[in-house]
């Protein structure tokens, strides 16, 4: 295994890589432990590149663990709209503060393990990135780089299973003079180089590391087991009635969008629509394949639920919505469709 046998080799082959390729991302320019917290956070089920808007929106409205630990949850939901998982900007929230009440401040990663929305990547990441602690980050990326340095043809159950077998050796060769930079080194690796499909070898800083390149099999690793699409069909209804919009507001003890709001589903009201739906919209969430139709209904008739609202059309901007459906209550405005 020639990145254990030529450690030093394979740490001055990234931190040189590193040095010149890194990206230049906000949190790496104007380099802060708050910055990296956000940054972390937000990456978590997001692409890079999506989030950066939301990143700088974020920052201007809080620059800090003060201004965020005092900001109103209705707030700090409303910056995070669009990036989804609402459930990272609720513990963000709680996060800062906990963090600003804390005396002393978390350090390494396992003190950073005990915050709300801390787990092993991203204190190991925290801790490494902002207080220089030696701990190697594991996640996808960093899976899928060192099971093809080493060639490992081993088959994971899952993508959980398989941070687990390679944190021993993210360790070992992990850089603990510049952990920080060494840790960023292999994320950045993997997003732009050692990619999932058609990796960028002939660009590889490492390639010369790379068992599985040699043996030109460096595509079908790492071989990590894939949940099977399951389809699900929704539909939902679009309710107007004197310039207001029927909406679904989620309870605030969901475990997912608490406290957001969304278009009906027909089934909660007690509806069966027929006929050709005003617009279909499909998209994906992890293993989930969802078709939602939505269909135009007359407000007469409808038994509401208290968790159903009359919401002012012009008031639907000031309110959080998922993205998905913002998106789909603008589209169906923008065309027209305000009233039943």
């Amino acid at each position: 295994m020639r990145i254990r046998s030529d450690r030093d080799a394979f740490q001055n082959a990234m931190a040189a890589w590193y040095a010149e390729a890194r990206r230049p991302l906000p949190w790496r320019t104007q380099p802060s432990l708050y910055r990296t917290v956000v940054s972390e956070l937000m990456a978590q089920q997001t692409q890079i590149k999506t989030m950066l808007p939301y990143f700088e929106r974020w920052m201007k409205r809080f620059p800090d663990f003060e201004s965020l630990a005092d900001a109103p949850s209705e707030a700090v939901l409303k910056h995070w709209e669009g990036l989804g998982y609402y459930s990272r900007a609720r513990n963000l929230h709680q996060l800062a503060k906990d963090y600003v009440a804390m005396d002393p401040k978390p350090v390494s990663a396992e003190e950073w393990r005990q915050l709300p929305g801390i787990g092993p990547y991203t204190s190991a990441a925290i801790s490494s990135i902002a207080h220089n602690h030696p701990t190697a980050v594991v996640d996808g990326n960093v899976v899928r780089i060192l099971a093809r340095l080493t060639n490992d043809e081993r088959v994971f159950k899952n993508n959980g299973e398989a941070v687990k077998a390679f944190t021993e050796l993210a360790e070992a060769v992990l850089n603990s003079e510049n952990p920080g930079d060494h840790n960023q080194s292999m994320m950045e690796l993997g997003a732009t180089v050692c990619l999932k499909q058609k990796p960028m070898c002939t660009v590889c800083p490492v390639f010369r590391f790379c068992e599985s390149a040699a043996r030109g099999n460096q595509d079908s690793l790492p071989k990590i087991q894939r949940k099977a699409t399951e389809q699900v069909e929704i539909e939902r209804v679009w309710i107007c009635h004197e310039g207001q919009v029927l909406l679904h507001r989620i309870p605030e003890d969901a475990k997912q969008l608490a406290g957001q709001y969304e278009l009906p589903k027909a089934f909660d009201l007690g509806l069966a629509p027929s006929g050709k739906p005003l617009a279909t919209k499909t998209r994906s969430i992890t293993h989930r394949r969802i078709r939602e139709k939505i269909f135009r209904l007359p407000a007469e008739g409808v038994t509401l639920t208290s968790e159903h609202q009359w919401v002012p059309i012009e008031a639907v901007e000031t309110i959080t919505l998922s993205g998905p459906h913002r998106r789909w209550i603008r589209e169906l405005l923008a065309n027209g469709n305000k009233s039943a």
